[in-house]
């Protein structure tokens, strides 16, 4: 699969650029002085690719170029001619104004002009986005890609200059690796399908445990177990039918004795108790804060010493030394006494505290029996009985939530230990399957792995190894390509940006290849390719896309002239007849892929 041609219905200003069957070069001409040293000319090279990716039905951004400059582009249409693997083309067609409209023509002939086409001889019209991208996907028939879209892999046959920051994570794909790696991994042989599985094997097991968390957060302080609860409730519930039944025969007589009897046997024991130990904590206050008081040092070695001399009596040298190391041992220790007795008075204080709420608290329940008691109004009575029926429904509606945060608990701890062990079987899986491929000498990944350094070994005279391992911490794969010096071992050569580049372009190269015999792209586009090289690389690397044209694949490159690959001693052009496909240049608007002015 290839591309064909690109155009649209305003070719005054964005004329048709026809692709060839083998290496296809953008250049950028940089004819004018004052331009020489400029990092960026706007002639439209990279804009090139981005205009590609639009056809291929790239999600609308606000942020890319065609919206962000709404007003240049709005009256725009597109159209990309694609050969497809039966020698048949497809042309798709989007404008810029219903970019969510798409609509598909099938033809057997190149070089097509569909810009005046009526609407009724096009095979789809206008079909909404998510629907075209599903149409487009089965017309490619990119086989080799399956489970996979179209998409997913087209990011490494449209390399821009932000996704040459690394070899194998795109720049367009910036998301987790879950996003990115399950299928790099298919391309390069492995089981990507299970490596998506084990993703979501693991979202899954996140999901679950921030579930069981919120659970937690709402056990705290209720951690009984089912047996308590389950028998609170049916003590609760066996109470709440006897009181309605009271209630509905508007008997008193047993409230009115159960009330008393909650009274003396309870409320009433509970007060003295509790004033018994306020009482008790009070007097321990008393005592911790006269002890705080009495410790303190009252001699001092400068009175001593005055009031010795005034007697006649020697106190010097070692005896007043050792009086101050006796005061000093014994400041301390009271420092360290001060303390505890400062810490025990404030757990003491804290719990008067708590124990006069409690007695407020028994006070008010205290009087409001006392008022039930001696209350005969027999309607004041129901009311009063009726809200200690909401109270116990309130109850058992807060046991049964409990219950039921204690079931979903359990439910979730018995799932997440299922689901950890199958994803445990999920990475052991993936680990066999791994070291199976890499092990393989004559496997897909094997040929990848020689394309892939063939391509670098030939630009840069090193060998470059791609690794592909399984992390010991997370179990996710991780993929690596590292240069290798003369004794086989890795060097940091592949840090720089032109080396990173070049990694970038051969591993494309190296993975179209090992797919030459699949249904899968043809094509691969490359921004500023040359940029930084020096120039026996540079020829090395045009000698290899010429190799790889010349297997059947299509490259397309991009450079500004001052980048351009030399012939060393050899005279003439650079390129080849046909090779260069677009020149672009500074001089005027002329020389822009948009025949208009910068944006």
């Amino acid at each position: 699969m290839k591309l064909s041609k690109l155009y649209s219905d305003l070719p005054e200003i964005f004329e048709p650029l026809l692709f060839s069957q083998g290496l296809n070069v953008v250049l950028a001409e940089i004819r004018l002085l004052e331009n020489r040293d400029k990092d960026t000319h706007n002639l439209g090279k990279t804009t090139l690719g981005r205009l590609i990716d639009f056809c291929f039905l790239m999600q609308k951004n606000k942020e890319f170029f065609l919206f962000k400059h709404y007003d240049r582009f709005e009256n725009f249409t597109f159209f990309l001619e694609i050969e497809l693997q039966d020698a048949s083309f497809l042309t798709v067609r989007r404008s810029v104004r219903a970019a969510s409209k798409i609509s598909f023509k099938k033809h057997e002939a190149a070089n097509q002009d569909f810009t005046d086409l009526p609407d009724w001889k096009w095979d789809h019209l206008d079909m909404p986005f998510d629907k075209a991208k599903e149409m487009l996907d089965s017309l490619l028939d990119w086989r080799a890609l399956k489970p996979w879209s179209y998409r997913n892999g087209l990011g490494y046959q449209l390399r821009s200059q932000d996704d040459f920051r690394d070899v194998f994570h795109l720049g367009k794909s910036r998301g987790a690796d879950k996003e990115w790696k399950p299928f790099l991994a298919h391309i390069l042989g492995f089981d990507g399908h299970l490596i998506d599985l084990s993703y979501e094997k693991e979202e899954e097991i996140k999901l679950r445990k921030n579930e069981a968390k919120i659970i937690e957060k709402e056990l705290v302080g209720n951690s009984e177990d089912y047996d308590k609860i389950d028998g609170k409730l049916l003590l609760k519930r066996q109470e709440a039918k006897r009181r309605q039944t009271l209630l509905d025969d508007f008997d008193f007589l047993i409230p009115d004795k159960e009330k008393t009897d909650l009274l003396v046997d309870e409320i009433d024991k509970k007060i003295v108790s509790l004033n018994e130990k306020r009482y008790s904590l009070k007097i321990r206050g008393e005592k911790l804060r006269a002890s705080l008081e009495d410790d303190q040092i009252l001699f001092d070695t400068e009175n001593a010493a005055l009031l010795f001399r005034q007697a006649g009596v020697l106190f010097q040298g070692q005896i007043k030394k050792d009086f101050e190391q006796l005061i000093t041992f014994n400041r301390a220790i009271t420092q360290e006494r001060r303390a505890y007795l400062q810490e025990e008075l404030s757990e003491i204080e804290s719990d008067i505290k708590s124990v006069s709420a409690d007695l407020d608290v028994l006070g008010k329940r205290r009087k409001e029996l006392l008022k039930f008691i001696k209350n005969t109004d027999i309607f004041d009575k129901y009311k009063y009985l009726s809200a200690d029926m909401v109270t116990l429904r309130a109850d058992i509606v807060s046991l049964e939530r409990q219950r039921d945060f204690l079931a979903r608990r359990r439910e979730l701890r018995e799932r997440i230990s299922l689901m950890t062990e199958d994803l445990r079987q999920r990475q052991k899986q993936i680990e066999s399957d791994v070291i199976d491929k890499r092990g393989d000498s004559s496997g897909f990944f094997a040929k990848i792995q020689l394309f892939f350094s063939e391509i670098v070994e030939d630009v840069i005279a090193h060998k470059v190894l791609l690794r592909v391992k399984l992390s010991e911490k997370t179990k996710h794969m991780e993929f690596k390509a590292e240069i290798l010096d003369e004794s086989g071992n890795a060097t940091s050569a592949g840090l720089g940006h032109t080396y990173r580049k070049l990694l970038c372009v051969a591993f494309d190269l190296a993975v179209l290849r090992a797919h030459l015999d699949a249904s899968y792209p043809r094509f691969v586009f490359h921004d500023g390719v040359f940029e930084s090289l020096d120039d026996r690389k540079k020829e090395n690397l045009l000698a290899v896309f010429r190799q790889y044209a010349a297997l059947g694949l299509q490259p397309i490159i991009t450079l500004i002239d001052s980048d351009m690959p030399v012939h060393g001693e050899q005279e003439g052009p650079v390129f080849e007849p046909g090779e260069i496909i677009l020149t672009l240049h500074d001089e005027g608007d002329e020389g822009r892929l948009f025949k208009m002015p910068p944006w």
